[in-house]
């Protein structure tokens, strides 16, 4: 639980905003808190938010569930006040722990020594801590004070309000003063062990908390007898899990390693701008599974194809000024034995924006407008992309007198590109130096100024079977993309496209229709993968059942046949059409195409077609992974199927045969989608089926 003074509200009463992270076996639960002393008010806001979850948790338990509430309160002074909030019941605990009993003193008085508002301690912990029992370990506690003050963690004593059985589990030891927990030996059991320990702040040197009815607070250091600034809990389950036959860091335990920041690091962020934490570690006995964090709320985590991890996070304005704690492990498996890495905790200060700068984003160049004011009056001449080498890297080409100006080719100037399961980012940089514009080195500070392009490699997009429509491009603020363009061709050599002017196209059954999807762009380093084609009869991708043409990369309707190309951003392959046996009327056809980089072979473009045990796998992992996913589902239609005449003379009753070409031809920026589909509709249970080209 953290606090933080938020000012006064229009009415003159005290805004005062409350942090508090749970733990529960499910996502829906969270601590009610009551003021029971002191400066009482009222809860005016309330909302919780998922942070974490896992379902490798303690047997018996399928998951652990960790969510923030963040709380604001209306206070009437702005003295001090104690919160608590106590319940029923832990999980299974192997040192007697039943009830849950949370107590913490909130204190905000204006302080002699910085005159501003007094704040507490920013504390956090994974939620959940595993450690074979052969494997002695510290875990220094994240405890960042922003006052500067001295941060002691003590194991609660008082029962029924910081604590149910207030004894530090046999087989630990707790530095009070560094906040550090060391594990030594204890035996292995399937429950966990639930820690209640209290957070407390003192200050270094005697001073005084002021309020504004003109009394005032003496605090004095931790040797002396008296009241902390500010007291809040900090509780937990630590399992220790069956030894392991090699204790050291990277064999089963994973070992954290570069670029992972080191614990304790300060992280500077900026409003409304992404951070990103990246997270890599290895183990050779045991394979890397997860990431789990602790953080505040709309903190995200993904997986990149290199199996590393990145922390994102967007502050808002209302963290601005906060400083916020970051905490993680990485988990990996053996078996059925699951081992976790060193826990490192990060503290991310939120500061207004340093640099104002606008990024476009298109298919092939990033292009970066800089105001000059954000480089201190440096001129362009003192500034450079990663490689100014080449002269359409130089920033005097484009530069006005206001803004520096730059296009860089996505593929050119230095710039790097990163993969993860979703997306492709493209990054590059504006530095600072004082040295020759071309000179290598600098020794003197430097001014930078980063910016990256990010391309969603997957797109869901669904085009009804109709006449050929005109492009269309799907654009996202602050995001550039792929197109993909879908055209019919009259043979297998590719060289006749059917004219649009002439849809909708009419095919016999059993003809052969040829198609090939295009990805236009200019990065030679990517590749395309077209992964899914499914037919549905509503435009919901999630509708079911559906028609699979082309699954994970392999062919499912039997006379698809797939055809060479000149490059790897083509795909060419033809089907003799099918129908669409049952009462519906309409049809929609649902792809996916990816985005790799190239020469990758860890990403899904080079896998190719895969089996289903494999594919199993795979999709699990990405489901986990594509929380911010980069998808989009783009639909037109329905196409409603006219009658074809009866040849006996009248109207088709009951059987009508329906000729129509699966005609959208459609760009699109996140994908493209086009097929063609012939359709007999019966009075039967709707269901898929190919057509064989003998059936009249």
């Amino acid at each position: 639980m953290n606090f933080a003074y938020k000012g006064r509200n229009p009415d003159g009463t005290y805004k005062l905003s409350l942090r508090i992270r749970s733990t529960y076996d499910a996502c829906y639960y969270y601590h009610y808190w009551y003021c029971y002393e002191g400066n009482c008010g009222y809860v005016n806001t309330r909302t919780t938010n998922q942070i974490d979850t896992s379902t490798n948790a303690p047997m018996y338990e399928s998951q652990w569930c960790e969510t923030e509430t963040i709380e604001t309160w209306n206070l009437p002074t702005d003295q001090p006040l104690k919160l608590r909030s106590a319940s029923c019941c832990w999980i299974s605990t192997r040192n007697s722990v039943f009830n849950w009993n949370f107590d913490s003193l909130v204190d905000f008085g204006a302080r002699s020594d910085t005159r501003q508002p007094n704040k507490s301690p920013q504390t956090a912990i994974v939620p959940f801590l595993r450690v074979p029992q052969n494997c002695p370990r510290t875990y220094k506690l994240a405890a960042f004070d922003p006052d500067g003050d001295r941060v002691r963690c003590r194991y609660g004593n008082l029962q029924g309000y910081e604590c149910d059985n207030c004894n530090l589990p046999s087989g630990f030891q707790l530095d009070q003063d560094s906040c550090t927990l060391h594990y030594q030996q204890t035996n292995y059991d399937y429950s966990v062990f639930g820690f209640e320990m209290v957070v407390e702040d003192y200050p270094r040197r005697t001073i005084d908390l002021f309020y504004s009815d003109g009394s005032s607070a003496r605090k004095s250091t931790h040797n002396v007898i008296g009241t902390p600034l500010s007291k809040q809990p900090l509780q937990f389950s630590f399992l220790v899990d069956p030894p392991v036959s090699s204790c050291q860091e990277g064999l089963f335990l994973p070992q954290l390693v570069a670029p992972t920041p080191a614990d304790g690091s300060r992280i500077m962020a900026e409003v409304n701008k992404e951070l990103a934490i990246r997270v890599k570690a290895q183990a050779t006995h045991s394979t890397i599974q997860d990431i789990i964090f602790s953080g505040p709320t709309n903190v995200t985590k993904h997986r990149d194809i290199n199996n590393d991890f990145v922390i994102r996070w967007t502050p808002v304005e209302d963290d601005l000024g906060g400083q916020y704690p970051i905490c993680f492990a990485v988990e990996s498996v053996s078996g059925s034995s699951y081992f976790q890495s060193e826990m490192r905790c990060v503290l991310v200060e939120i500061r207004k924006k340093q640099i104002e700068a606008t990024v476009t984003c298109t298919e092939s160049t990033m292009k970066v407008e800089v105001e000059k004011a954000s480089f201190f009056g440096l001129q362009e001449d003192h500034l450079r992309l990663s490689d100014p080498s080449n002269t359409i890297c130089s920033l005097d080409r484009l530069s006005n007198s206001t803004h520096i100006v730059a296009i860089i080719p996505l593929n050119g100037c230095g710039t790097q590109i990163e993969e993860d399961e979703d997306n492709l980012i493209f990054k590059n940089e504006i530095t600072s130096t004082d040295d020759a514009p071309n000179t290598l080195i600098t020794r003197k500070h430097l001014v930078e100024a980063r910016f990256y392009c990010q391309y969603p490699k997957r797109g869901n997009v669904t085009v009804s079977f109709s006449a050929h429509r005109r492009n269309i491009t799907v654009w996202e603020k602050g995001f550039g993309t792929f197109t993909y363009q879908f055209e019919f061709y009259q043979d297998d050599q590719f060289g006749a496209m059917f004219d649009p002017n002439s849809y909708p196209l009419e095919f016999d059954i059993g003809n052969r229709i040829y198609m090939q999807i295009d990805a236009s762009s200019s990065v030679n380093d990517t590749v395309m993968f077209v992964e899914s084609c499914r037919a549905a009869p509503y435009d919901n991708p999630n509708y079911q059942p559906t028609y699979s043409i082309i699954e994970n990369g392999c062919k499912v309707d039997p006379t698809v046949q797939i055809y060479s190309t000149p490059n790897d951003r083509q795909f060419r392959f033809s089907m003799e059409a099918f129908k669409f046996i049952g009462l519906h009327d309409q049809v929609y056809i649902s792809c996916t195409v990816m985005m790799c980089e190239a020469g990758n072979l860890n990403t899904r473009c080079s896998q190719g077609c895969i089996n289903s045990t494999w594919s199993n796998n795979f999709g699990r992992r990405k489901r986990e992974a594509t929380v911010e996913s980069g998808k989009h589902f783009v639909s037109q239609g329905p196409l409603r199927l006219r009658r074809a005449a009866d040849p006996r003379g009248g109207s088709a009753f009951n059987l009508n045969l329906n000729l129509v070409l699966v005609a959208g031809c459609l760009l699109l920026a996140v994908g493209m989608v086009c097929g063609v589909i012939i359709y007999r509709t019966k009075t039967s249970r709707a269901k898929y089926q190919p057509l064989p080209s003998y059936e009249n």
